[in-house]
């Protein structure tokens, strides 16, 4: 079914990769509620609606796809919905801004099921693609470094070197040696089997604890936030939303989009431009985004952690369909789950060193031309330093239309570059992100 044999993987490889996975991403489950709660949404209802969000996501995904790539409600996504839309607007409830949520998915379905998407990884120059790639992986290993506060806020650099005596930070360095030494011997499963070792380690010195148990029920106090589409429409109409709407819609789909390409980049994937069943993959997200809203939680989007599975060999939908499984069971674990997924030490040197080996794609960009260079370069300094995919999307796209014009090369760039180039400039110029 997962055609493992063509792929060059097994079933042993798939499953350590769908753990690894979501080791790295299972964080998700308690740091979203959290942020929702900003909004007056309870925990234990963002709690089940993010497992269930990821659990259809990526079950789409690995079933219908066949692609390692892991699905679930985004970071950023969630905090423009809970202090953008719920906290910047005056009388916005959160059941109204999942409506929003809900509408947005909705357009999202019907734009996967047409060729839309599809055409747009396909425009998407080459050398900004090696730029998505590369600038996903300085993001993930700058989010492993400032979880572990081994770079920290500073009051005149913005970020500088944490303390590197704190248990955390030590922790993690610990963690790092222990899984580059796996990694540089070619162990099969080093990330996870890393993971295990740092967190054998943080048990025995304290730092991970079990206080609150180990199971729990899920429960849905709210049940459906969103059940008739026509109401939420209603909604979004008489709330005059249209803007919050749109910018779910474009920041989604570019996030999701150069996830993808960065990921299956990675996992060498690509056909040339193309990604072979992209309408599948894309419906996954979308339809993660729709569902996750009925039940309340912000857009779902293609995961840049999957790359650590990525890295550790997963290359089919049964990394993803672990992953999915994972969760159900996680729904369960909630203690346990919340007890491992705060300690950061755990999973950051898995996000840094998988960092690290997606900044192979700049070795790929044409530097000898300043026309397809910079536009990569904004793109790839943009994501970590704005903590953006879109964003660092945003930039790559304004630019590089303007530098083909400016060169008499116009006709180079595809008709959809430009189109979202301008949508991208109205997003950063006049809208809140």
């Amino acid at each position: 079914m997962f055609r493992l044999k063509e792929n060059q993987t097994n079933t042993k490889t798939e499953l350590l990769a769908g753990i690894t996975t979501f080791f790295t991403m299972v964080y998700i489950v308690v740091v979203n509620p959290v942020i929702l709660a900003d909004a007056g949404v309870p925990f234990e209802q963002v709690f089940s609606a993010t497992i269930i969000a990821a659990l259809v996501g990526t079950l789409w995904m690995g079933l219908f796809a066949n692609y390692p790539i892991a699905i679930a409600p985004g970071m950023g996504l969630n905090a423009y919905f809970a202090y953008s839309v719920v906290g910047g607007h005056q009388g916005i409830s959160y059941q109204t801004a999942f409506a929003a949520v809900f509408v947005a998915g909705l357009i999202f379905v019907i734009l996967s099921l047409t060729p839309f998407r599809e055409k747009l990884i396909e425009a998407i120059p080459d050398n900004l693609k090696h730029g998505i790639t590369a600038g996903i992986g300085l993001f993930i290993a700058f989010i492993g470094l400032r979880q572990t506060k081994i770079i920290t806020a500073h009051p005149s650099n913005l970020v500088g070197l944490g303390d590197l005596h704190s248990p955390e930070a030590i922790l993690a360095i610990v963690g790092l040696a222990v899984t580059l030494v796996l990694m540089v011997l070619r162990v099969n499963g080093a990330l996870f089997f890393g993971m295990i070792v740092t967190g054998l380690i943080a048990f025995f010195t304290g730092e991970l604890s079990f206080d609150k148990g180990i199971m729990a029920l899920p429960s849905l106090p709210e049940g459906l936030i969103v059940a008739n589409p026509i109401t939420a429409l209603t909604d979004v109409v008489q709330h005059s939303l249209y803007a919050v709407v749109f910018s779910f819609v474009l920041v989604t789909i570019f996030d999701t989009t150069g996830t993808m390409i960065g990921v299956a980049n990675q996992a060498g994937l690509m056909k040339g431009d193309k990604l072979p069943r992209a309408r599948q993959a894309l419906l996954s997200d979308s339809l993660g985004t729709a569902v996750g809203a009925m039940f309340g939680t912000s857009p779902t989007t293609a995961f840049i952690e999957s790359t650590s599975g990525v890295a550790a060999g997963g290359r089919t939908g049964l990394t993803s369909v672990t992953v999915a499984v994972l969760f159900i069971v996680s729904a369960f674990f909630g203690p346990l789950v919340s007890a491992v997924s705060g300690i950061a030490a755990i999973t950051a040197p898995a996000l840094i060193i998988v960092g690290s080996l997606m900044m192979g794609s700049i070795a790929k960009i044409r530097w000898d031309e300043l026309d397809e260079a910079f536009p990569a370069f904004l793109t790839v300094l943009s994501m970590p330093l704005t903590s953006s995919i879109a964003t660092g999307i945003a930039l790559g796209f304004i630019s590089f239309p303007l530098l083909k014009i400016t060169k008499g090369k116009w006709r180079e760039v595809h008709p959809l570059l430009y189109v979202f180039a301008v949508l991208f400039f109205i997003q950063l110029a006049f809208l809140q992100h």
